[in-house]
């Protein structure tokens, strides 16, 4: 078993050179994008990495959701849409990025090693630890804790500030939170993402295949926690790591009786940030998801341009206004225009928010609810 292990990294190396000159580079060549500065071997292991999590979305995470649902639809004509797109997002679209934007990135900045005695930045962790030179396992296992630290913290900016709102509110969108979710987002948004998590990785040392390996535990992680599955990881476990019963109560409708409640569970993997910081809830019964927004809402009336195009309005109707950089709660008038909102001040005036009524946001399996489910 050992044995196999340590061939583990030989048999990706081989393979990540297979796939690049027998396929990537004869790509290139014929696009006439082989001289650009990205190296083939990075789009070729982005595309070995998508494959493994596309089969794992397909083959465990899928099923999971037909065995266990949260919540059963009576079609999944909405999440076709996300199915579609993390299919050409995982299979296209990252792997380019990859090999025109991210490689590039990291090796203009000096990313690309783990060297201590050539750290690429002061504050490589195997500077500040040399500790973790000889512990490659623990370097890593180190690496994510930061990440996930940072994701955590982006994550909340993008509900907190109204521009970046305008973009991930599409993420928020669908009624039908599935497996294929997760990489339903703005292009921009996922490019503001990633080039911070890449230079998070260029400041303490991530080597670009490492960062690679991050990203997709992240997303993995990720994948299954949107996964539509009545699924928790225990008392304690629960306290720790991010499950599916935990961040479905994050994409949940907002409750006209208990304004605030959907501003919770923030986390990527670790739900002890949402501990730490005061933003975990727990305990609550499943609850139907989506948004109250009706402008945001309509994003399930349209395919994957159309999807993009209306978040794209939304951010350009907010990042030129001064309201779209004041921290607060959001929604959006006919011109995509943000006007901030209190979800608190509104209960108590006796006026709900939005359009969101008590049948939206009912838990999951009381009557009121089961005209939203499908």
């Amino acid at each position: 078993m050992i044995g196999t292990m340590l061939h583990i990294p030989s048999l990706w190396s081989h393979l990540v050179d297979w796939l690049s000159s027998h396929a990537v580079v004869p790509l290139l060549g014929a696009l006439h994008l082989d001289g650009l500065s990205g190296d083939p071997r990075d789009i070729a292991a982005a595309l070995l990495i998508a494959a493994l999590q596309v089969g794992i979305i397909g083959l465990v995470f899928r099923p999971l959701e037909t065995w266990f649902p949260a919540e059963r639809w009576s079609d999944r004509n909405l999440t076709l849409v996300d199915r579609n797109y993390t299919l050409l997002m995982l299979l296209g679209i990252f792997p380019v990025f990859t090999y025109l934007v991210l490689m590039p990135f990291s090796h203009l900045f000096g990313g690309g090693g783990n060297d201590a005695s050539s750290p690429a930045s002061p504050f490589a962790l195997v500077s500040l630890v040399p500790w973790f030179q000889d512990h490659p396992y623990a370097l890593f296992a180190a690496y994510y804790v930061i990440y996930d630290f940072v994701y955590y913290w982006m994550h909340r900016t993008q509900h907190a500030l109204p521009w970046w709102w305008a973009l991930h509110s599409m993420h928020h969108s669908q009624r039908q939170m599935s497996c294929w979710t997760n990489d339903r987002g703005s292009l921009v948004d996922g490019f503001i993402q990633s080039m911070i998590l890449a230079t998070v990785g260029l400041v303490i040392g991530v080597d670009p295949d490492e960062f690679a390996w991050l990203m997709l535990l992240g997303e993995l992680v990720q994948n299954f926690s949107h996964t539509n599955v009545r699924l928790g990881f225990g008392r304690v476990l629960d306290r720790v790591l991010v499950a599916p019963k935990f961040h479905r109560l994050h994409h949940m409708l907002l409750d006209p009786a208990r304004p605030t409640l959907h501003n919770c569970n923030f986390g990527q993997v670790f739900s002890i940030w949402d501990v730490l910081f005061g933003t975990a809830l727990y305990g609550e019964p499943a609850r139907p998801t989506g948004v109250s927004d009706p402008m945001v809402d309509a994003d399930n009336n349209y395919g994957l341009i159309g999807l993009h195009w209306v978040a794209l309005r939304r951010f350009w109707g907010t990042v030129w206004r001064l309201d779209g950089w004041k921290l607060g709660e959001v929604s959006f008038d006919a011109h995509y225009h943000p006007f901030h909102v209190d979800h608190v001040a509104e209960h108590e005036s006796g006026h709900a928010p939005g359009t969101t009524t008590a049948a939206h946001s009912a838990p999951l399996g009381a009557p009121a609810a089961e005209t939203t489910a499908g």
